[in-house]
């Protein structure tokens, strides 16, 4: 059964609110990676500040995980405090996956088509039909 978690998204201070949160919660950062940390997208560029943002870090907090990017700037030109979340599942197969991507985006605005990922998930993004912001995703290696 897939299982959901909260994403939080932040305009350059998600270091800074996740090491707060860290520290009222506890417990340690299972990832924490930067954008100058992925693979060079042919034809764009970084800045050494955005480079230095966070692209993903996850929390373990009792049975779920809190996570968050820094997705505001060219990333985000939507960005809106108060939009700046996202529900986070986590599927136990790749037929799963899309499977919950194809229903629930029906209606809504794929932003990241389902698709194998450098940092090994099988993994994507939508709007739904609401104006929830979802990501879906599938790790072999974390299957049960």
């Amino acid at each position: 059964m897939a299982t959901t978690n909260t994403y939080l998204n932040f305009n350059g201070n998600c270091e800074e609110a996740f090491l707060f949160y860290k520290s009222v919660f506890g417990g340690e950062f299972t990832f924490i990676g930067k954008f100058n940390e992925m693979p060079p997208q042919s034809g764009s560029t970084m800045s050494e500040e955005d480079g230095n943002k966070i692209m993903h870090v996850s929390l373990p907090i009792g049975t779920s995980v809190l996570m968050g990017s820094d997705t505001g700037g060219e990333w985000a030109p939507t960005f809106v405090q108060g939009n700046n979340f996202s529900i986070s599942i986590g599927a136990d197969s790749k037929s799963e996956a899309d499977r919950l991507f194809d229903g629930l985006s029906a209606g809504g605005q794929a932003t990241m088509p389902m698709n194998q990922t450098f940092w090994g998930d099988y993994f994507g993004m939508f709007v739904d039909k609401f104006g929830i912001n979802w990501m879906v995703s599938f790790n072999e290696n974390n299957k049960k």
